[in-house]
């Protein structure tokens, strides 16, 4: 992100792009840096419109889109306060997984990059020889990433806390989650087999594989079955706190994967996409009709977000996060550097952070590339059509395009840096984030 400290260094930022206008005086300096999204000047240059204006023909004359459908096809380009391109750019048109967006903002507002959500492990009764003379009471706080590898380490720590046994049943309550799945009972299930290594199948036995080699299997076996109950045990013992992964390495995660069950989840913690909607608009500084939401994940042609919207969000995000030493990269995929979910197959160019989303006809792309002429380029393209591979394939050919007639940045910008790279596998220290809170007298001999 640009940073500009007065009207002096606005109007000298524009006028090096040959921008013509009267001086910028203070407030309206401040008004920009302030306000994401907020255009100030069209671009002189007309390659990014031009580019633009080439890559919707080829759409149609490849018979990629239908004709009737080009002004289905929204896009938005800019760079600091200067627009190079729209095209239906502040039109609402379905956003699929480009919805992610608003709920990583609305998310990284309300808690912060360092948020973790709790999950708690309790008991009814007390423990004798190793045995829970009770039930196993599991209280969830909304972790969207609680796995196998999750559930192996607090079975761990409940073997090392002496636990070995549950006489009574596995209670789940509160908002939990297993391997995404959200239905109590059926993420409950998977959890009674995990804490019992006798009874893992095939995909607990491949996790277990590519864990850190040493780490023990879990052994606790519960007697009864598995029950879902809406209020806690007000007799219950508070046993430990699993911690999940700070909240920007879920982000990402999510993001790198587009994965919607933890988006969905991360959405209804911060009041569900009502407010999602209403937060993102705020935050973006958008009309509120440029955001229309029906969930926090991007399933479903109702979710419909402008391509401006889209990048002042994004931005938002850059400023956000720039409070908290991170940047765009830190919470989103970046081609040439992550190799993995959405990104793979892709020819987007170096250094370019971006998010992808997919409907059966949908397909999007946004983010933020790095130019030599114009520094960081913010994009959001929304395509209509039926033909998914062809459309991806013409928006890694359009930015393509444009960093060509930009010239690629000589080097990553410190503002498009990663500071961190995120564990492939979101078991590592998963064993340190359970905490004790409950030892003395706990077991009885």
């Amino acid at each position: 992100m640009l940073e500009l400290l007065g009207s002096g260094l606005v109007s000298l930022w524009l006028e090096m792009a040959g921008v013509q206008i009267k001086p910028l005086d203070a407030l309206d300096a401040l008004t920009w840096q302030s306000s994401p999204g907020l255009v100030l000047a069209p671009d002189p240059n007309p390659a990014g419109a031009t580019t633009v204006q080439e890559y919707l023909k080829k759409l149609i004359t490849s018979k990629v889109v239908a004709p009737n459908l080009v002004e289905s096809q929204g896009i938005w380009m800019q760079s600091g306060p200067m627009l190079m391109a729209n095209h239906q750019g502040t039109t609402p048109l379905p956003a699929a997984s480009l919805t992610k967006i608003a709920t990583t903002l609305v998310a990284l507002k309300t808690w912060g990059p360092d948020y973790q959500f709790d999950t708690l492990v309790s008991v009814t009764g007390p423990v004798v020889n190793g045995v829970v003379q009770g039930d196993l009471v599991i209280t969830g706080r909304g972790d969207p990433l609680f796995v196998w590898e999750e559930a192996i380490a607090l079975g761990n720590t409940l073997n090392k806390m002496g636990i070995k046994q549950v006489k009574g049943n596995l209670i789940i309550t509160g908002s939990f989650a297993m391997n995404f799945q959200r239905q109590p009972m059926l993420a409950g299930l998977m959890l009674k087999q995990i804490l019992n290594s006798a009874t893992w199948g095939r995909p607990a036995i491949y996790t277990y594989s590519i864990m850190p080699k040493g780490t023990p299997k879990p052994q606790v076996v519960i007697a009864g079955g598995v029950k879902v109950t809406a209020q806690p045990n007000p007799q219950q013992t508070l046993l430990l706190r699993h911690r999940s992964l700070p909240l920007k390495q879920l982000i990402k995660e999510m993001n790198v994967y587009s994965n919607n069950d933890m988006a969905q989840m991360l959405a209804d913690s911060v009041g569900g996409a009502t407010v999602v909607q209403s937060t993102a608009a705020s935050l973006a500084r958008v009309s509120p009709v440029e955001i229309q939401l029906i969930n926090g994940s991007g399933l479903g042609p109702e979710n419909r977000i402008s391509p401006r919207a889209i990048c002042a969000m994004l931005m938002a995000i850059q400023i956000e996060a720039s409070t908290h030493q991170l940047n765009l990269a830190d919470l989103f995929p970046m081609s040439g550097f992550d190799h993995r979910g959405t990104l793979h197959t892709r020819h987007i160019p170096f250094a370019t952070v971006i998010k992808t989303g997919t409907l059966r006809d949908v397909s999007a792309l946004a983010g933020v590339m790095p130019t030599r002429d114009r520094g960081l380029v913010w994009f959001a393209i929304i395509n209509r059509g039926t033909n998914v591979w062809g459309l991806r394939t013409g928006q890694d050919q359009l930015l393509q395009s444009v960093v060509k007639q930009l010239q690629v940045s000589p080097t990553v910008p410190a503002a498009l840096t990663p500071h961190s790279v995120i564990n492939s596998l979101p078991q590592l220290g998963a064993t340190s984030r359970n905490e004790i809170l409950f030892k003395t007298g706990l077991t009885q001999q």
